[in-house]
């Protein structure tokens, strides 16, 4: 049932997002959805600790969350890059997820890397290593409200 409703969403959404009804281009993504799927089968998609459709709904308010988020590290970093004193402390820090789900790590760490003026180095077994530009931004990731949020995605 997975991969079948897994199918359904995929080739709706490449449908909505071609635009074009043609029957060679709805025969070219057909085929371009079976062959992901079948790498994604293939390389464990649908076990059950991986697979993350059942995040969808929850992900939503996330996102709302993580855009506004975007938006203020965004100015943030555009004040530091007009700033003519470019006040830059760059540095690294070392974050345990609060999660031990592997998505909701992935989806921590690219939440991290998505924010402007942070990048997520590297995930392992729950320690994410991630360089910022500033250390008031690696404060403020320190203080875990961004893990709290994600690792909430599994209580919801």
């Amino acid at each position: 049932m997975r991969v079948v409703l897994t199918f359904l969403l995929w080739m709706t959404i490449w449908l909505l997002w071609s635009g074009l009804y043609k029957p060679l281009l709805i025969v070219l993504g057909f085929v371009s959805c079976c062959l992901t799927l079948f790498l994604a089968q293939r390389m464990g998609f649908f076990k059950r600790e991986v697979f993350s459709l059942h995040l969808a709904v929850r992900l939503v308010p996330f996102w709302f969350w993580l855009g506004v988020e975007l938006v203020k590290s965004n100015l943030v970093v555009a004040r530091i890059i007009l700033s003519p004193r470019m006040p830059v402390s760059a540095t690294v820090v070392q974050l345990t997820a609060q999660t031990d789900d592997p998505v909701l790590q992935a989806i921590l760490g690219n939440s991290i890397t998505l924010t402007p003026g942070t990048v997520t180095l590297d995930d392992h077994e729950g320690k994410l290593l991630i360089h910022c530009l500033t250390r008031a931004g690696a404060d403020a990731l320190l203080e875990g409200e961004m893990n709290r949020r994600v690792s909430a995605l599994s209580r919801s």
